[in-house]
C-alpha cells in the first residue's frame, strides 16, 4: 500500500490529482521526482492500467532514475518471469527521442522507410555531409561540414526563423545540401535525431489512424522539465493529449535556461491557452538549502516580470551568510577559491566531493583547473571539455611535439593537414603505408625522394613545403627568444587561428577557441629555467602537460573530487558548498543578452546557480580577466545589487575581524583531526 502521508500537503495534492490537465510548479529542491514517481504509483493503485501511462523526460539518466523509483513503489507482478511478463505491466518512462523511436518502429513504413531504420549519430551525419560537399564543391574550396550540419539542424527545428541567424553563405549552402542529405539518409534507411520527432509529427498529421492508436495507448501523459520543451515537442504532447486532456506537466519557469537551443518558456507560462481548465499545484517547500540562500534566490528572481509567482521556503534554519569576494584578477580568484576549498576541507571536514565551482562559460575553467592542479586538488569537469582536452589545445600541443620530435607519428598525422595544406587523408595514408614498408617514421618517408617521386607533382610540392616548414621552425628552437612570440609567429604562418575562426558555425565560438589558445600561449614562458633554449622551455612545458594528464586520469577514478561545472549543466544537482565565480557584467549577464533581449534568462541562470547550494554559498568577481593573454577590465554583475545586503557578508571585511576563541579552538581541533587521518 502506497503511503502518501510521507508527502507534504502540496506534494500529496499533486500526486492525488490524476485526471484532467495539471501543472505542477516545482521550485528548485522541492522533491519533484518524488512527487512524479508517487503520482504514477498512485495511478496504478487506483486501477489505471500501467500500459496506458506515459512519462517523458529529457535525459536518459532522468528516465532511468524515474523508472527505478517507480518500480520500487509498484507491486511486484505475481508469477511473472521475463518470458511471461506483459510489456504493459509497467508504465512507459522514456525520453522524447526514445518515445518517437517506439512510435516510428510501428508506423514509419507509412512514410516509405523500413521498420529496421538506423539512427545516425553525429559522426555518421558528418560523413554524409562530407560526401555531398566533395561532390558539389569547387576544387580547392573548403567548407566546414560541422557548420553545414548545424545549420541543417536549425532549419529542421526552427524552419524559416533559422535564416535570421548565422552566415548567409552557409544558409544558402545548407539549403542546397538539405535535399541531397535527406535523400542520402533515406537511401540508407537512416534517420538522424532531428528526424525522430519531425517524422513522428508527420505521421500523426498524414495518418490519423496512427495518432489515434497512440492516443488510445497513452491515455495519461506526464512531461518532466516542461519549461525546456521546444515547439516540436510541445506539438507532439498536444496532439497526444488534446482529446483525453489527461496531461500532467512538471516544471519551473524560474529554471528555464535553454532558450538558446529552442526551449520555449511560453509552453509553461501560456498553458491555460490550450488547457483552460488546468489545475495548478505549487511546490514551494525546499528540502535542499538554508533560508539565507533561498531568500537571496527569491529576491533575485522576483525582478523577472514574466513568471508564475512562487516563493521557496525551508525549515533548515538560516545558516551562514553568503560570502562575497572581489579579486584583482581571475588568477587570484582561482588561487583563493582553491585555498577556500582546502580550508573548508581542513577546518570543517568538508571533503572535495561536497564542493563545487560554478561558472558561466567553459573558458573560465582554465585558471581554475591550473590552480587546482598546482595545489594537488582532485577535480572533475562536468558539462564541458577539460581545457586541456579541447581540439585547439590538442592541435597546438601536437605542433609542439612535432617540432621537438618530428618522428612522433601520432602528433605529425594530427597536424599535417591542420589547417588544410594539400595533404589529404589519401596522401597521408600512402605516406603511412610507405613508412610501414620501410620501417621508418612518416616524417622520414616524407623526406625520402624514393617515396615522394611516386606522388603527383602538386601533392609532392605540398609534402616538400610541409617538410621545409617543419625544418625551418625547428631551427628556431636553438634560440632563446620568448616562447610566446615564437609560437604566435608559427600560428600566424600556418593560418591556424583563422582556420579556428572559420571552423565554428558562429563567430563567438570561433573567437572563444582562438582565445583559449592565445591564453595558453601566454603561459609558455612560465616554464623557464636558468637561461634555457626555446627547445628546453617547450620540453619542460610538454612534460608538465603530460604529467598533468596522467594525474587527471587518476582523478577520474578517485571518487572524492571537486566538481567544476557550467551553470547550464548544474540544473538538477546540489552541493553542500558552492563557489559561483566570475559574477561580472559581460559574463553574467552575458554580453549577448543585452543585444538579444534575454536578460530574464540570464537572471534565471543566476537563480539556478544560487539554488544549487545546500549549506554555504560563496560568490566572487574580478577587476581584470585575461583575454587573448591581456588583462581586460571587468565590472561587477548588476545581479549582485539584487541580493539583499543583510544576507551577504563582504569577505574582505570579515577577514579583518578577530576569530572568537571558541571558534579558533574548534578550527584547530578539526585541523588536527584532519592531519591525524
Amino acid at each position: 500500500m502506497l503511503n502518501l502521508a510521507t508527502l507534504n500537503p502540496q506534494q500529496r495534492l499533486a500526486a492525488e490529482t490524476l485526471r484532467g490537465p495539471v501543472l505542477i510548479l516545482a521550485g528548485a529542491g522541492t522533491g519533484k521526482t518524488r512527487v512524479i514517481t508517487f503520482r504514477i504509483a498512485h495511478m496504478v493503485e487506483r486501477g489505471i492500467a500501467p500500459g496506458n501511462i506515459l512519462g517523458v523526460t529529457f535525459t536518459n539518466k532522468a528516465a532511468r532514475e524515474m523508472k527505478e523509483r517507480v518500480n520500487k513503489l509498484l507491486p511486484k507482478t505475481r508469477n511473472s518471469t521475463p518470458e511471461t511478463r506483459n510489456h504493459d505491466d509497467r508504465p512507459t518512462i522514456c525520453t522524447f527521442h526514445s518515445l518517437c523511436v517506439k512510435i516510428l518502429r510501428h508506423h514509419i513504413e507509412k512514410l516509405g522507410y523500413k521498420r529496421n531504420f538506423v539512427i545516425y549519430d553525429e559522426s555518421e551525419q558528418l560523413g554524409a555531409i562530407k560526401k555531398i560537399l566533395s561532390s558539389i564543391s569547387a576544387k580547392g574550396e573548403k567548407t566546414d561540414p560541422g557548420a553545414v550540419l548545424a545549420m541543417l539542424s536549425k532549419f529542421k527545428n526552427g524552419g524559416e526563423r533559422a535564416k535570421i541567424f548565422g552566415d548567409p553563405s552557409v544558409h544558402a549552402l545548407a539549403e542546397h545540401v538539405r535535399k541531397r542529405y535527406e535523400s542520402a539518409l533515406h537511401a540508407c534507411n537512416a534517420v538522424d535525431f532531428d528526424d525522430l520527432i519531425l517524422l513522428t509529427l508527420r505521421i500523426f498529421k498524414e495518418h490519423p489512424d496512427a495518432l489515434e492508436a497512440c492516443r488510445a495507448k497513452y491515455r495519461y501523459v506526464m512531461v518532466d522539465e516542461y519549461q525546456d520543451t521546444n515547439a516540436a515537442q510541445f506539438e507532439l504532447v498536444h496532439l497526444l493529449t488534446k482529446e483525453h486532456r489527461n496531461l500532467c506537466v512538471v516544471g519551473d519557469d524560474d529554471q528555464s535556461i535553454y532558450g538558446w537551443r529552442g526551449a520555449e518558456i511560453a509552453n509553461l507560462l501560456d498553458l491555460e491557452k490550450h488547457y483552460p481548465e488546468v489545475k495548478i499545484v505549487k511546490l514551494e517547500q525546499n528540502y535542499r538549502s538554508t533560508t539565507t540562500i533561498l531568500n537571496a534566490a527569491n529576491a533575485v528572481i522576483k525582478n523577472n516580470a514574466h513568471r508564475r509567482a512562487k516563493s521557496l521556503w525551508s525549515s533548515k534554519g538560516s545558516g551562514t551568510k553568503i560570502a562575497l569576494h572581489a579579486f584583482e584578477s581571475d588568477e587570484e580568484e582561482a588561487r583563493t577559491v582553491v585555498e577556500l576549498i582546502e580550508y573548508a576541507r581542513m577546518t570543517q571536514r568538508a571533503p572535495w566531493g561536497t564542493q563545487a565551482i560554478l561558472f558561466r562559460t567553459n573558458i573560465q575553467s582554465r585558471p581554475i583547473e591550473t590552480a587546482l592542479r598546482s595545489a594537488g586538488v582532485r577535480y572533475h569537469l562536468i558539462g564541458g571539455q577539460s581545457f586541456f582536452d579541447r581540439r585547439e589545445i590538442k592541435d597546438f600541443l601536437a605542433y609542439l611535439k612535432t617540432f621537438i620530435n618530428p618522428h612522433d607519428d601520432i602528433s605529425l598525422l594530427r597536424i599535417a593537414n591542420t589547417p588544410a595544406r594539400g595533404l589529404s587523408d589519401v596522401t597521408m595514408e600512402r605516406l603511412l603505408g610507405a613508412s610501414h614498408d620501410r620501417k621508418c617514421s612518416v616524417y622520414s618517408a616524407m623526406k625520402n625522394p624514393l617515396v615522394t617521386t611516386t606522388l603527383q607533382t602538386r601533392t609532392r610540392e605540398c609534402v616538400e613545403a610541409f617538410v621545409a616548414f617543419i625544418e625551418r621552425t625547428r631551427a628556431e628552437l636553438a634560440g632563446t627568444n620568448p616562447a610566446h612570440i615564437w609560437a604566435k609567429h608559427f600560428l600566424d604562418e600556418t593560418g591556424y587561428l583563422n582556420e579556428l575562426r572559420r571552423s565554428e558555425k558562429d563567430k563567438e565560438a570561433g573567437e572563444s577557441r582562438v582565445r583559449n589558445l592565445i591564453d595558453l600561449v601566454a603561459t609558455l614562458d612560465n616554464y623557464a629555467t636558468a637561461n634555457p633554449t626555446l627547445a628546453e622551455r617547450l620540453e619542460k612545458f610538454l612534460e608538465d602537460m603530460t604529467l598533468d594528464s596522467d594525474r587527471e586520469e587518476e582523478k577520474e577514478n578517485a571518487g572524492d573530487a571537486v566538481t567544476l561545472i557550467t551553470m547550464h549543466s548544474c540544473k538538477g544537482l546540489e552541493f553542500p558548498h558552492v563557489y559561483v565565480v566570475g559574477l561580472e557584467d559581460g559574463l553574467l549577464p552575458h554580453t549577448r543578452s543585452k543585444v538579444e533581449g534575454t536578460m530574464d534568462e540570464e537572471r534565471r541562470l543566476f537563480y539556478v546557480a544560487v539554488t544549487r547550494a545546500m549549506l554555504t554559498l560563496t560568490i566572487s568577481h574580478c577587476a581584470t580577466r585575461k583575454k587573448y593573454g591581456q588583462a581586460m577590465p571587468c565590472h561587477p554583475s548588476p545581479f549582485l545589487k539584487e541580493l539583499p545586503p543583510d544576507l551577504v557578508e563582504d569577505a574582505d571585511e570579515k577577514s579583518k575581524q578577530p576569530v572568537a576563541v571558541a571558534s579558533g579552538k574548534d578550527m584547530f581541533a578539526a585541523m588536527r583531526a584532519a592531519i591525524g587521518e
